[in-house]
């Protein structure tokens, strides 16, 4: 398993990951917006894109679009890398906190980011469609 920058090679298979994990999917023209900007990272094992994480970057601030692993790689450590590579980049950019939201049922992903230090830190009500569902806003503060 290794985790490299999102590159043009990866848009096919990611936007086949992200229809397998969203209801409102980024497709390879929206992903390829993406390359170059912030951090967008991706797990590749045996050569093929198993997941990634894309995360915007405004002055000093993170904002995690997405973290999406297809589902016949999860449960193996694919979340755990992507989260902790984002931080590690985050970290050298000096960012001063990265965020996200999280589907308030997601229990997974809520412990995986946990796990990795984030804190919940307030909930958007109704944020998600197809099922109507609140948002849990977490945070990692990166500097004190």
């Amino acid at each position: 398993m290794t985790v490299v920058p999102m590159a043009e090679r990866h848009l096919a298979a990611l936007a086949q990951i992200e229809k397998a994990c969203f209801h409102a999917p980024w497709n390879e023209a929206m992903l390829r917006e993406e390359l170059g900007k912030g951090i967008f990272l991706v797990v590749e094992r045996d050569g093929q894109a198993v997941g990634y994480v894309g995360c915007q970057t405004v002055l000093d601030e993170g904002y995690i679009t997405n973290v999406a692993v297809s589902p016949d790689c999860r449960r193996q450590g694919v979340g755990r890398a992507l989260i902790a590579a984002l931080t590690a980049a985050a970290r050298t950019q000096r960012l001063a906190f990265v965020t996200l939201e999280v589907r308030a049922s997601n229990a997974p992903a809520i412990a995986l980011y946990e796990g990795a230090g984030f804190v919940r830190v307030g909930v958007r009500k109704n944020f998600y469609a197809a099922p109507t569902e609140d948002a849990v806003l977490m945070t990692l503060y990166l500097q004190a």
